[in-house]
């Protein structure tokens, strides 16, 4: 008789990993509604992209097709990456210091240049830097772990 190997089932998902389950379906929610009429104004102004999008999600922020495939993407990416605590907690990181870098562009450019192609109002910049503020903090906050370089040293860290 052939014995099988069997891998460990986890039954229990750890703190940062539901943080970035969490924001991934935020994620997945924002990039939803940016389509839906009603909750983002001006919906037949909406454009593929860049600044000349009039619509804007809940009346505030100047959303485009491009910006809500972003934040759909970056929600699957999340749901992906959050199988795993070092995964999860990567999501949390680095998506933050994407964000932040998202901010930083967003205060340098001309509003009604051809570099806001995402597009970007002054709420989104105010939303982006909540948000890297608020998903490196998670990735900081709910990692509970013995410190994510000795279990990459021991081995014990799964990617």
């Amino acid at each position: 008789m052939a014995t099988t190997e069997s891998t460990p089932t986890r039954t229990k998902r750890s703190q940062v990993e539901k943080g970035a389950i969490l924001v991934a379906i935020v994620f997945l929610l924002v990039g939803v509604a940016g389509f839906i009429p009603g909750i983002t104004t001006h919906y037949s102004q909406l454009s593929f992209a860049g600044h000349m999008s009039e619509a804007q999600l809940l009346g505030l922020f100047q959303v485009s097709v491009l910006h809500n495939i972003v934040h759909l993407l970056f929600g699957v990416a999340g749901l992906v990456l959050a199988r795993t605590p070092l995964r999860a907690r990567n999501f949390l990181l680095y998506g933050g210091y994407v964000y932040a870098a998202l901010f930083f562009y967003g205060i340098v450019i001309e509003y009604q240049s051809m570099a806001n192609f995402v597009p970007f109002n002054d709420s989104d910049n105010v939303l982006h830097f909540l948000l890297a503020s608020g998903m490196i903090a998670l990735s900081l906050l709910l990692d509970r772990g013995p410190g994510w370089r000795q279990m990459i040293i021991d081995g014990k860290a799964t990617i």
